[in-house]
């Protein structure tokens, strides 16, 4: 596919066959990320490749199965997603979490080095390898999609961080952004129309 191919078609999909991924495939995708970006020049970041579908379970063990209706309207509110696309796009996600990542080819979970407290930086460098993590992951996602392969990403919430370490048993030092599902789409997968802007608007030449 052309670059800007693949960039428009690039989507979010939570909606996966029951299909394999070759291990060709997936490392051509983890070394196009590798290409990205990085704020110390050393690329320190390791990839964990789940297709275990038992380990695939376990791993998500903390993620409910279901979310009721009631459960999914309180979420939206308490988050003020006022916008209706937001809620269409928040309303096919939430629901999806577990079933997403147990119906997918296989689940990727990025690892990168953080030094200091991520969640307490004394300023914005201090967040360096956090950003450079996620210009890796876009990259990620642009291969997939290049590779006519679909992803849906989901980031740690609560204990689930620990609790994927200690499945996992990735070395203290490293946190994992999120968790990667890879897959085939259904033929009836969902594709969130996205929220419709005008770049010009967007522009500011010189000052705002």
């Amino acid at each position: 596919m052309e670059f800007y191919d693949v960039i428009n078609a690039r989507r979010t999909v939570r909606d996966f066959q029951d299909d394999t991924i070759d291990m060709e495939v997936i490392n051509r995708i983890i070394e196009s990320g590798m290409k990205a970006p990085t704020n110390d020049h050393m690329r320190d970041w390791h990839f964990i490749v789940v297709k275990d579908k038992d380990v695939v379970e376990k791993l998500i063990k903390k993620i409910p199965k279901k979310v009721s209706e009631k459960r999914l309207d309180f979420i939206i509110k308490s988050w003020n997603l006022n916008d209706e696309c937001q809620q269409r796009m928040y309303s096919d996600a939430i629901p999806k979490q577990y079933q997403m990542l147990v119906d997918a080819s296989c689940v990727l979970i990025p690892l990168f080095k953080q030094k200091r407290d991520l969640l307490k930086p004394k300023d914005l460098a201090a967040l360096n390898a956090f950003a450079s993590i996620w210009c890796c992951i876009e990259n990620i996602f642009l291969a997939i999609t290049a590779e006519k392969y679909a992803y849906a990403l989901r980031v740690p919430l609560g204990g689930e961080q620990e609790y994927v370490k200690s499945i996992l048993k990735f070395p203290e030092e490293y946190v994992m952004p999120c968790y990667i599902a890879i897959g085939k789409p259904k033929d009836d997968a969902v594709y969130n129309e996205q929220k419709k802007y005008v770049v010009l608007n967007r522009i500011h030449l010189n000052e705002w």
